[in-house]
């Protein structure tokens, strides 16, 4: 337990101790809610993409750079999706020039 945590006690005296009673009503979790089992299985944090972005460097003109800046959040995927765009023209002009 980290330092913080160290002189926090939780008191636990409403909680009753479970009986045997409780023991032989108790259900298995995975039998009565298997997708929240499932959810624990996938571990915390967001879902693994079947395409996922890579991280790159870009040096950009600070002209250019401040304009994306300027339209507010999402400017990043602003510049990706005007990259996607114009990727396949770029591929084309490669292409006749051979």
């Amino acid at each position: 337990m980290d330092r913080k945590h160290k002189d926090r006690v939780i008191p636990d005296d409403d909680i009753p101790e479970m009986t045997a009673a409780d023991f032989r009503r108790a259900r298995l979790m995975r039998e009565d809610m298997p997708e929240v089992v499932e959810a624990f299985k996938r571990g915390p944090g967001r879902p693994k993409s079947m395409a996922p972005k890579e991280r790159v460097s870009l040096r950009l003109d600070s002209k250019i750079l401040s304009a994306y800046k300027a339209t507010g959040p999402g400017w990043q995927k602003r510049i990706a999706d005007t990259l996607a765009r114009e990727a396949p023209k770029a591929k084309r002009r490669v292409s006749k020039a051979r």
